[in-house]
């Protein structure tokens, strides 16, 4: 096995509609900027309250991904 060096990250992922929708907003939308995603934990998941009625779910994560540097 070669060796690896992996960075971590914190995001803050939101949905409407779910808490799991927001985890999955946070990877979706770091995928299109970050190569080699590696492992992804939930830290903290919240709920935003607008104007004591509408919900907004808040999912906290670290996520890692490898590390490649620019030659």
């Amino acid at each position: 096995m070669s060796e690896s060096v992996y960075k971590v990250i914190e995001l803050v992922g939101t949905s409407p509609e779910s808490w799991e929708k927001a985890a999955a907003n946070a990877i979706e939308t770091a995928s299109r900027h970050l190569q080699d995603l590696r492992v992804g934990e939930v830290v903290q998941m919240d709920i935003h309250l607008e104007d004591g009625k509408n919900l907004v779910y808040r999912t906290k994560l670290r996520l890692s991904f490898k590390y490649h540097e620019d030659l």
